[in-house]
């Protein structure tokens, strides 16, 4: 496996990073809206927060914009684009099941139309 590809789960393990990832995959968010939300959450401290944050922005996850006193983080994807390669080989394991799950739901949404003319 490819260093780059280690280094992004060892960064992703961490629960709290992850969710400060899925904050941030809703838009951009101050690091105090970031903070707020992830204290109340995981009971930890300002500073600790502010070192995932650092650690997620060094590990090139997210990219930080500074306007004013503020500092705004958002998602950088690419990152995130080297775990999908890791994971492509995978996609096997449960694709089918999602393909097959589609068209029962497609066959119900039928059926159900049929009911109701």
């Amino acid at each position: 496996m490819h260093n780059g590809q280690v280094h992004a789960f060892d960064i992703l393990g961490d629960p709290v990073r992850r969710r400060i990832l899925e904050l941030l995959a809703d838009g951009e968010s101050t690091a105090g809206e970031v903070t707020e939300v992830v204290r109340a959450e995981f009971g930890i401290s300002q500073p600790a927060v502010s070192q995932h944050l650092r650690v997620l922005r060094e590990a090139g996850f997210a990219v930080v914009r500074p306007e004013g006193t503020r500092r705004f983080y958002a998602v950088r994807p690419e990152a995130l684009h080297e775990v999908d390669e890791w994971l492509t080989p995978f996609r096997r394991f449960w694709e089918p099941r999602l393909a097959a799950l589609d068209t029962e739901i497609a066959r119900g949404r039928r059926a159900r139309r049929q009911e109701t003319s």
